[in-house]
């Protein structure tokens, strides 16, 4: 993942966009450029940058990389993309249940840490309905074990569905998602704060600014010299026996068994 300036104004934002699709205007490639455009608008005035990775054109370089272990000119490029890229569309036709066999190549040729903490919304195109599982049966396990922030909303197209308007409301709504979770990068600010944590941005700098902002972080580290604590409340008389869930007290079994039996 690319890193965030120092400065307060937006940078531009790189999306990779990874589509499979196996003809050059396949509805594959249609539907990443869709969910791109819905990422733009809802990103907007945030500047971002587009970075496409067509997959057919590199079917023979990816299939020599994989015999051989060296990368041509052009595909080395193509995940060179991937290594500095802010999130990811990726879109694969669906053959057998699952993603194409040239988008499994190239997923096999990504370095094990290239995605890591990087959101990736996921799609695919289809013959119909019934191979939508895919999303979650191959797609989003793929994306997963790469360690990449998979998001929770996927787009699966059916060939009926480009002939209604649910597609475009669906398309929009992934678009947003992934927005809200490439807010906290749009900032620009690295490590920045409670704004990132706020929004529920992925990645280490949401986590730390969230670590940071407990009692320790604002008063110092136990021990610090900063004179006599202030009195506080007595201590109740009693603390709850059981675990404690969402800032709620659960009394202990035994506890819950005493007073059914009073």
């Amino acid at each position: 993942m690319s890193t965030p300036t120092t400065t307060g104004a937006p940078r531009p934002l790189t999306l990779a966009v990874v589509s499979a699709g196996m003809s050059d205007a396949s509805s594959t490639s249609l539907l990443a450029d869709r969910l791109t455009g819905a990422v733009r608008e809802a990103l907007s005035p945030v500047p971002v940058r587009v970075e496409r990775i067509e997959l057919r054109p590199l079917a023979h370089a990816i299939a020599d990389h994989l015999l051989t272990g060296f990368p041509g000119p052009q595909l080395a490029q193509a995940l060179a993309v991937l290594d500095r890229a802010d999130a990811v569309v990726a879109a694969t036709p669906t053959y057998q249940a699952s993603y194409s066999g040239l988008f499994k190549s190239f997923a096999d040729l990504v370095g094990a840490d290239v995605l890591e903490d990087v959101p990736v919304l996921v799609a695919a195109t289809g013959g119909s309905a019934r191979h939508s599982l895919v999303l979650d049966t191959a797609l989003r396990p793929l994306f997963t074990h790469l360690r990449a922030l998979v998001l929770p909303v996927g787009v699966y197209a059916a060939t009926e569905d480009w002939a209604g308007p649910e597609l475009e409301t669906r398309i929009r709504r992934a678009g947003a998602q992934l927005a809200r979770h490439l807010a906290p990068a749009a900032q620009g600010a690295p490590g920045s704060s409670g704004t990132g944590g706020a929004a529920g941005g992925p990645g280490r700098a949401g986590t730390d600014a969230a670590g940071g902002s407990g009692a320790a972080g604002a008063d110092g580290a136990p021990g610090a010299d900063r004179g006599p604590a202030p009195a506080g409340p007595a201590p109740r008389a009693s603390a709850p026996s059981g675990p404690v869930y969402d800032g709620t007290a659960v009394p202990a079994f035994a506890d819950l068994l005493a007073g059914t039996a009073r």
